[in-house]
């Protein structure tokens, strides 16, 4: 039998929360190539222009654990840094997991910077266990938003 289960993250940034979500959520397919070539060889949108129900796909670098994801936009609330996307193909689905969802709002912190909130729940196809994929996948987020992160006090006037 399938199971459901999920993870969250928290992860704290010097970067205000409109130019963090901007780039590392609306404008990663454009980015990732340029900041994380090792990772993301390309990307493109397939369908739409943006908003909700655009799908995006993301192609991985050889040595990944999959060549592609495609993913699709449900809810975006751009004023409050707020998605939610859905994997629709690739990276995984139909080979490990059945459905995957990612909820991400980059919240505003005290400190002129922003706290990314991330919920990823997921359903396993049977008899299908995670290992140390959670940890993985943890990484692999707070990667991009650090490369993110990085490229927009490398560049003050991105993004604003």
């Amino acid at each position: 039998m399938a199971s459901t289960n999920s993870w969250t993250l928290e992860i704290p940034s010097p970067v205000a929360a409109p130019r963090l979500f901007r780039a590392a959520v609306m404008d990663w397919h454009t980015l990732a190539p340029k900041l994380a070539s090792h990772v993301v060889a390309s990307a493109h949108p397939v369908e739409g222009e943006g908003g909700v129900g655009s799908v995006r796909q993301f192609n991985f670098a050889s040595g990944m654990p999959f060549g592609y994801m495609k993913e699709k936009l449900e809810f975006l609330d751009a004023d409050k840094c707020e998605c939610k996307s859905t994997l629709v193909e690739g990276g995984g689905i139909g080979v490990a997991i059945e459905t995957a969802t990612s909820h991400i709002k980059v919240e505003a912190a005290a400190d002129s910077g922003s706290l990314v909130k991330v919920d990823s729940t997921y359903k396993l196809l049977p008899a299908v266990e995670v290992n140390d994929e959670i940890a993985k996948a943890k990484e692999s987020v707070t990667a991009i938003f650090k490369a993110a992160e990085a490229f927009l006090i490398a560049n003050p006037e991105a993004y604003n």
